[in-house]
């Protein structure tokens, strides 16, 4: 893995701590047919410094460590096994976009998928 579990981490307590507040709502499936539905959602909460500061931190990370994250997500939320990391990574590779941050952070339960994710590899926090 090409990116610090020490910085995945630090995106998991961001996660957490953005997700937990009370006036964000992430729907689990789309509300809108548009496929925009995540960054109209996260638009409402632009101005929020947590939010702000997880979008940074995912913003400033290469394109294979933005990747990466997005692997470690969907090991964690089961769409794949830790066993399958070449494949997840080769299609998260072909799926990369500068909107990665967005489609993170829109994920409900993104904290909790990193986490899974990262044990499933064996990373545990220092």
């Amino acid at each position: 893995m090409d990116l610090n579990p020490d910085t995945v981490f630090f995106i998991v307590d961001k996660a957490q701590e953005f997700h937990v507040k009370e006036q964000v709502t992430i729907p689990e499936e789309s509300l809108s047919p548009s496929g925009d539905w995540a960054r109209q959602v996260l638009a409402d909460h632009a101005d929020d410094p947590v939010f702000q500061e997880l979008k940074i931190t995912i913003n400033d990370l290469e394109p294979d460590q933005q990747v990466t994250l997005v692997t470690l997500m969907w090991i964690g939320r089961g769409d794949y096994s830790g066993d399958e990391w070449d494949n997840a990574f080769k299609f998260a590779g072909e799926s990369w976009n500068e909107r990665t941050a967005e489609y993170l952070i829109g994920t409900p339960l993104l904290a909790d998928y990193l986490r899974m994710g990262l044990e499933e590899l064996g990373y545990t926090r220092s």
